[in-house]
């Protein structure tokens, strides 16, 4: 019984080791030349504006997030819509039942002002 789970203990092994070898070999066999120009903060290639530390607007997070969402609704469009002969009305079903939650979470997202920015 438990022979069979030897591929898979196998493969856990192997990517810790991997995992744990390159980092240390990076550590130990990097180059180490620090600068100021290296250790200084940038934002995108930039000084910093402002304080690092500051707190982003909860919006900027809506807004990522609602990408992410509807970014993910059209990767599970396009292999539906390419296999929708073959899984027919449940299949239909299914996915109008996946869009219809994805429009009530916008339309709550619009109504809410979330996609307001001043």
């Amino acid at each position: 019984m438990l022979e069979n789970y030897f591929p898979i203990l196998l493969f856990i092994i192997i990517g810790l080791v991997i995992g744990l070898i390159v980092p240390i070999l990076g550590f130990f066999l990097g180059t180490r030349k620090p600068d100021p120009e290296k250790n200084s903060p940038y934002e995108c290639g930039f000084e910093a504006f402002e304080d690092a530390h500051k707190k982003f607007d909860v919006r900027y997070y809506l807004i990522a997030i609602l990408f992410i969402i509807f970014d993910l609704e059209i990767a599970f469009l396009f292999p539906w819509a390419v296999v929708l002969t073959d899984i027919g009305l449940f299949g239909f079903v299914a996915m109008m039942i996946f869009l219809t939650i994805l429009i009530i979470g916008f339309a709550y997202e619009w109504k809410k002002g979330a996609l307001e920015w001043e």
